[in-house]
């Protein structure tokens, strides 16, 4: 039977997410490997997106929490056979701690399986290059798709341009019968798992049943406080066997009942669970911009119910379309989303522009002084000068008063 589950107001709710994901805590003097390293296992997982209109995905979280780094020292940490962390299929392509990628075996068997049951899979044409690029990864090591390609490198298709190689590498990727040993300039490096992973990890076997367990009571330590469809989102598990864990994990004390006004459906109480190592916060300081794809707001509907933040990112939207902008990055101060400001980072001329900047209508009368600070930190940490806001959004005229 469910234990009696316990009120919690969204305020509360709102604020123990935050703090589950490493907001509110004083800012570091500095921010080192040490720093990156407890930030990426509070995390557990840093998306990974190839769009680079104003920081990569996957750097922006550490910036959002721990301000201004050096990401050399990030690169450091997913590359070669001392990484800390590496990659796989998560939450989408991310960065993982190294013992995580043990867990997703059953992922890796299932894409094995369902290429195997489907005869028109790319893998059954392609058997030779399969082994072949197998083969080139045992004899030479950890390499680039661009550096097996050589001269017949045929590129094709309107999005990504893939080869052949990068197809095969991809395929392999997926079913853990290569993975990766960091990036050079994006590109990612293949490599056997022996190259990279200590014996003892590729040893660990793990049923499916206990990785989905581990991975629900990991999802649940990242959220704090979450449904069910908030837990098994985090790294793309199905509701059923992220319910039952659910069910064990209460069972054992590690996940608490509780249930948060408007949560559930028509704003009514919504069943939850609260991490028992969670914190309950009495208030927030945060101020920072958040990536498009940062575990805060990568969830749109679990976004609008913290929030009450409707967020959308319009890079695949028609220009004509667009509302806010193609790369609009939320806004958050203390413990809500305020606003979204439309970032390029204008490598070419030194320049941070604001393409648009929008406050939501409870945004505090402070929004453009306090944005102005994480602006001109963002353009800093970017390595450049100044920042320029184009006069669009409800926000920009006071965001380019202060700073001028």
């Amino acid at each position: 039977m469910r234990r009696m589950a316990t009120p919690l107001s969204p305020a509360l709710a709102r604020r123990i997410a935050l703090a589950a994901q490493g907001f509110g805590a004083k800012p570091p003097p500095t921010v080192g490997i040490r720093q990156l390293t407890a930030l990426v296992n509070r995390l557990e997982l840093l998306q990974i997106d190839s769009v680079n209109v104003f920081e990569r995905s996957h750097y922006m979280p550490a910036f959002s929490r721990l301000g201004a780094y050096d990401k050399t020292q990030l690169d450091r940490l997913t590359t070669g056979r001392e990484a800390r962390f590496t990659e796989y299929w998560a939450h989408e392509a991310s960065i993982v701690p190294v013992d995580l990628w043990p867990l997703f075996r059953w992922r890796m068997q299932q894409f094995r399986d369902r290429a195997a049951r489907t005869p028109d899979d790319w893998s059954h044409a392609n058997r030779p290059m399969l082994d072949w690029l197998l083969a080139e990864l045992g004899a030479n090591g950890p390499m680039r798709a661009s550096a097996i390609e050589h001269d017949a490198n045929k590129r094709s298709g309107p999005w990504w341009g893939w080869s052949e190689v990068k197809i095969g590498l991809e395929v392999l990727f997926r079913w853990g019968d290569v993975v990766s040993a960091g990036r050079i300039r994006f590109e990612r490096v293949y490599a056997l798992p022996e190259q990279v992973f200590s014996p003892e990890l590729l040893g660990r076997t793990i049923l499916s049943a206990d990785a989905h367990r581990e991975l629900v009571s990991r999802s649940a330590r990242a959220h704090g406080i979450g449904t069910v469809k908030d837990f098994a989102d985090y790294f793309r598990l199905k509701s059923a066997p992220t319910a039952t864990a659910i069910r064990e994990l209460e069972d054992s004390g590690e996940l608490i009942p509780v249930e948060v006004a408007g949560w559930g459906p028509r704003g009514t109480a919504g069943p939850a669970w609260l991490h028992r190592d969670a914190r309950l916060p009495r208030s927030m300081n945060s101020q920072t911009i958040l990536s498009p794809f940062d575990p805060v707001v990568w969830e749109r509907a679990r976004a609008l119910r913290l929030f009450d933040f409707h967020y959308r990112i319009e890079i695949y939207t028609p220009e004509a379309k667009r509302v806010f902008g193609y790369y609009s990055l939320p806004v958050l101060l203390g413990d809500t989303v305020v606003g979204r400001v439309d970032l390029k980072n204008d490598r070419q001329s030194g320049v941070l522009r604001v393409q648009s900047a929008w406050a939501e209508p409870a945004a505090p009368a402070d929004t453009a002084d306090r944005l102005a600070i994480v602006l001109r930190e963002a353009a800093r940490w970017q390595g450049l000068g100044d920042v320029v806001v184009a006069p669009r959004g409800n926000l920009a005229l006071g965001l380019a008063a202060e700073l001028t």
